[in-house]
C-alpha cells in the first residue's frame, strides 16, 4: 500500500491516513462504503423504508457519531437488523401467504418507536456518565441479553420462508452465495458476502426475466432521499394515538440488547486498533453519538443506526486505523442518497432474493444470542438463569406465533398491544432484578465479555 507508517509509540505497523495521499484515502472511503452497502440497504429492502433515505442518514448519522466522540472512534454507523422484528410487528411487509403489501402507512409509526427507543441510550449514556459502566451494566447481563437476541432471530424466521417461497430458485441461489463467500471467500469477498448473495440473485433473475424495470426507467436521476409522508413527524401530526404508543411499547425493549451489542463493537473495534474507547473517549459518549444517530435517522424514516462490525474487519485488513477514512466513506454514502434511480434498481430486487439473504440474517442473530451465552460461560445449573431463560423465549415466541400475535390491553380509551419480544424482554429483565444469585460483574477493562456482535461478517476481528 505504502511505506509511510505511524511511527508513534505503540502504533508500528499502522498506516497513518494522511501520509497516503488523497487518492489512496478516497479508494479506502469507498471500500468502507462498500463493506457496510450490503447489510445497510439489506434493511430497508426487508422492511418497506426508503434505500435513498437509510444512506442519507447513514452517513450523517456516522458524522454525528465521529463528532460526540471527539472524532476518535473509526466506527461506521449502519442500518440495525435488530429492530426488524419491531418493524415487522407494526409495519409488516408481506402476508401470511409471502404477499407484498404497502406498508407506507404504517412505516411512520414504526419509526416513532424506533426513535424512541433511541432516548433508552441517551438514558443510559446518562446514567454510565453518573454511576460508572460496572454499576449500570449489571442490570443487562447476557442470561437477559442472549435469549432476547436469540428470540429476535427466530420470531423474524416465517416471514424469510415465506420470502423464499415465492421463488426458491432465486432464494437457495442467494443463500448459497452467502455460504460460499463466507466460509470460503478472501478479502473483500469474504467481508461482503451478503452483498454478493444479493447482486448473484439478483441477476440470475434478471437472466430468467422475473425482474420488471419499469420503475427504474421512470426514475429520475437525482432526488431529494427525504419524503414528509415516511417520516415520523407525519405520524405525529396526522396519525393515530394508540398505535403511537403501541410502537412505542413494542420496540423501545429492543433497544436493550441493541445496546448491548453496541458495546460488544466497541469492544471489538478497541481490540482491532488497540485503545479502549470503552474508556477514552467513554462508553458514554458512543452511546450518545449511537442512540442520536439512530433518534435522527428514524424521526426522518430511515432505520435504527449501529456500530458496523463489517468495517471493523476492513480496519484490521487495511490496518489504516485513521477515523477520516470512515468519515470520507459516510460523505460518500450521503452523495449517492441523491440518486432515486439507484433506489429504484434496489426497489426492483425480487422478493425471493431477500427471502434468502434474510434466512441466513435472522438464523445468524439466533445463533449470536447463543454464542452470547455461550462466550459469557452463563451457568445454566443455577434454577434463576434457567427460569429467566425458559421465560424470555416462550413469551416472546409463543406470542407473537399466537393467534392475536400480542397481548393487547386497554389504557382508558387507548389501546396498547404488547409484541411477545416486549414482553419477554420485560419480564426477563425485571426477574434477573429481583431473583437472588446475581453473578454477572462487567469489567470496562475487558468489556468483550458482552459476547454480543450482530454484524454479518466473514471473520473474527483479532
Amino acid at each position: 500500500m505504502s511505506d509511510k507508517k505511524s511511527t508513534s509509540p505503540g502504533n508500528e505497523g499502522i498506516y497513518d491516513a494522511r501520509a497516503l495521499g488523497v487518492p489512496k484515502v478516497l479508494i479506502l472511503g469507498l471500500q468502507h462504503m462498500f463493506a457496510m452497502f450490503g447489510a445497510t440497504i439489506l434493511v430497508p429492502m426487508l422492511t418497506g423504508l426508503d434505500v435513498s433515505t437509510t444512506l442519507l442518514f447513514a452517513g450523517l448519522g456516522t458524522l454525528l457519531f465521529h463528532l460526540l466522540t471527539k472524532r476518535k472512534v473509526p466506527a461506521f454507523l449502519g442500518s440495525s437488523f435488530a429492530y426488524l422484528g419491531g418493524y415487522a410487528a407494526i409495519a409488516p411487509l408481506t402476508d401470511a401467504a409471502g404477499n407484498r403489501l404497502d406498508n407506507s402507512a404504517l412505516l411512520p409509526y414504526a419509526c416513532f418507536g424506533v426513535a424512541c427507543s433511541g432516548l433508552l441510550y441517551l438514558l443510559l449514556s446518562l446514567l454510565i456518565r453518573l454511576f460508572g459502566t460496572g454499576k449500570v451494566m449489571r442490570f443487562f447481563p447476557p442470561i437477559v441479553t442472549g435469549p432476547i437476541i436469540i428470540a429476535i432471530g427466530l420470531t423474524l424466521s416465517q416471514s424469510a420462508i415465506d420470502n423464499c417461497a415465492a421463488d426458491w430458485l432465486i432464494a437457495v441461489v442467494a443463500i448459497a452465495l452467502v455460504i460460499v463467500c463466507n466460509i470460503w471467500g478472501k478479502g473483500m469477498v469474504k467481508i461482503v458476502p451478503i452483498i454478493i448473495g444479493v447482486i448473484g440473485s439478483y441477476l440470475l433473475a434478471v437472466v430468467l426475466g422475473r425482474v420488471d424495470f419499469t420503475a427504474v426507467k421512470e426514475a429520475a436521476w437525482i432526488g431529494i432521499p427525504v419524503h414528509w409522508d415516511n417520516t415520523a413527524f407525519w405520524a405525529i401530526g396526522n396519525g393515530n394515538t394508540s398505535l403511537l404508543i403501541t410502537s412505542v411499547i413494542t420496540i423501545m425493549p429492543i433497544a436493550l440488547a441493541t445496546m448491548v451489542e453496541h458495546i460488544g463493537d466497541i469492544s471489538a473495534i478497541s481490540s482491532t486498533v488497540g485503545k479502549n474507547y470503552i474508556k477514552d473517549p467513554g462508553l458514554h459518549r458512543t452511546l450518545l453519538g449511537d442512540g442520536l444517530a439512530t433518534i435522527l435517522a428514524s424521526l426522518f424514516g430511515a432505520p435504527a443506526n449501529t456500530t458496523y462490525g463489517e468495517n471493523t474487519g476492513v480496519l484490521s485488513l487495511t490496518r489504516v486505523f485513521d477515523p477520516l477514512v470512515i468519515r470520507i466513506a459516510a460523505a460518500f454514502a450521503i452523495l449517492f442518497s441523491f440518486s432515486p434511480k439507484f433506489a429504484a434498481i434496489i426497489g426492483c430486487m425480487p422478493t425471493a432474493t431477500c427471502g434468502g439473504v434474510s434466512l441466513v440474517l435472522y438464523g445468524m442473530i439466533s445463533a449470536v444470542g447463543v454464542r452470547n451465552i455461550v462466550e459469557t460461560q452463563v451457568d445454566f445449573a443455577k434454577s434463576r438463569n434457567v427460569i429467566i431463560a425458559a421465560l424470555i423465549l416462550v413469551l416472546s415466541i409463543g406470542i407473537n406465533y399466537s393467534a392475536a400475535g400480542a397481548v393487547a390491553f386497554q389504557i382508558g380509551s387507548l389501546s396498547v398491544s404488547l409484541s411477545g419480544l416486549a414482553v419477554g424482554a420485560l419480564v426477563g429483565i425485571l426477574l434477573n432484578a429481583v431473583l437472588p444469585g446475581k453473578d454477572y460483574r462487567f469489567d470496562d477493562e475487558k468489556p468483550d465479555g458482552t459476547g454480543v456482535d450482530f454484524a454479518v461478517r466473514g471473520g473474527k476481528n483479532p
